[in-house]
């Protein structure tokens, strides 16, 4: 049985996330690691600060020592460390994000990205721009921060912070083509974002599944090829 760890800085989206390997890699052992004080902490810098990068690499690394074969990095503010982490650990881990920007940048010219957090905007933002790179494409992107709206949520107000989101989402629809859900939290909103805005939304959580299954199944098939050859 393949083992595939996710890491969380928050409660949120773990419930969600494990839905949508129940439906995809039903027969994937998933261990989740969980620390919500890092999400905290990132809020209160307004960055990554070191003792949170630290935290993620230990976190990474007791995947590693669990069995991962890949571990997945569930949180779009600390994707940056995820980076700096592939050189220093042995097994593939895939963001959950990556995906979902890399089909943005693709896919379109002008890219809103929704999110209640600049500290996870502008990573996400800057993941678009990368990938967009890659592609060789130029786009444009179109900042959609709902201000308030974290705070709504974590005061115990989800309507607000619903209603801020939407608000926020029907102010940048018209300056793009498609919205991108910078928090995997959001995904739940995607069908009601796009039936108020008339445009795309991307949101995290499945195109980051599909992207660990894409991994899983290419290292079986290097595993089978190598048992062929001997």
């Amino acid at each position: 049985m393949r083992t595939v760890v996710a890491v969380y800085t928050g409660q949120g989206l773990a419930d969600p996330l494990k839905k949508v390997f129940q439906e995809l890699l039903p027969d994937v052992r998933l261990v989740n690691i969980i620390d919500d004080s890092l999400i905290g902490d990132v809020v209160k810098a307004g960055r990554v600060p070191p003792g949170v990068a630290r935290r993620l690499v230990q976190y990474y690394r007791h995947g590693e020592e669990l069995g991962a074969d890949v571990i997945l990095n569930t949180c779009s503010s600390v994707g940056e460390v995820a980076d700096m982490a592939r050189q220093l650990i042995g097994v593939p881990i895939v963001k959950i994000d990556q995906a979902m920007a890399a089909a943005a940048a693709a896919r379109y010219d002008r890219i809103a990205v929704l999110a209640t957090l600049p500290s996870t905007l502008e990573p996400t933002m800057r993941l678009i721009e990368k990938e967009a790179r890659a592609a060789g494409r130029a786009v444009a992107l179109v900042n959609g921060l709902a201000a308030g709206a974290f705070e709504a949520l974590n005061g115990g107000r989800p309507e607000e912070h619903d209603r801020l989101i939407l608000e926020t989402a029907e102010r940048v629809a018209g300056e793009a083509d498609v919205i991108v859900l910078a928090q995997g939290s959001m995904a739940r909103m995607e069908s009601r974002l796009s039936e108020a805005t008339g445009k795309p939304v991307l949101s995290s959580p499945r195109l980051g599944v599909e992207q660990v299954r894409e991994v899983l199944e290419r290292f079986a098939g290097l595993e089978g090829g190598e048992a062929g050859a001997r």
